[in-house]
């Protein structure tokens, strides 16, 4: 039988370079890197066709990588505020690069409404075909579960959360 899942997705933030290098090795220029005891903050421009700047935190203790894309398209995914990967995240290395590997799980915040758990079924198909083990898979649903419980208990406040998670406001361009 033919594997349903994809290899984790595996991404290289190279501070000192200034660059990132995506999951399929394309090397991104970085505008703004920002290391902090918590984690690293990235901005650059995006040349997708549906957003024109990306912005994450790689958030290693919480096992969650925060992304905001700033879409194009004002009405493409309405509401949607913040992007939250599940997985390992890492750095600095000894050449000062972070690392991420996402473990499939997504949680989307869309403002007013609870965080909404996606690609569950990727996690089920990746431990099948041996990309992630089981202690991995457990790990990802109790950061999912985390996450998806502190938002809750903040009144779906997602932002409030993180900022609460890590000790001071986790902020981006349009919340310095």
């Amino acid at each position: 039988m033919a594997p349903t899942a994809h290899p984790p997705k595996v991404e290289t933030f190279d501070v000192p370079a200034k660059t990132n290098t995506d999951p399929k090795g394309f090397v991104r220029p970085v505008e703004v890197y920002r290391a902090t005891d918590y984690g690293l903050y990235m901005s650059r421009p995006a040349d997708h066709p549906r957003f024109e700047r990306l912005e994450s935190w790689l958030l290693p203790t919480l096992g969650l990588r925060a992304n905001i894309f700033h879409f194009r398209e004002p009405d493409y995914r309405p509401g949607q505020r913040l992007y939250l990967d599940v997985g390992e995240f890492t750095g600095p290395d000894a050449d000062g690069r972070w690392h991420a590997t996402d473990w499939y799980l997504d949680l989307v915040d869309v403002v007013g409404r609870p965080l909404e758990l996606i690609d569950v079924d990727e996690v089920f198909d990746a431990h099948a075909d041996g990309y992630l083990t089981t202690a991995q898979c457990e790990l990802a649903v109790q950061i999912a579960t985390r996450t998806l419980v502190g938002a809750a208990e903040r009144a779906h406040d997602v932002q409030g959360w993180l900022d609460d998670a890590v000790g001071e406001p986790v902020t981006w361009r349009d919340r310095p």
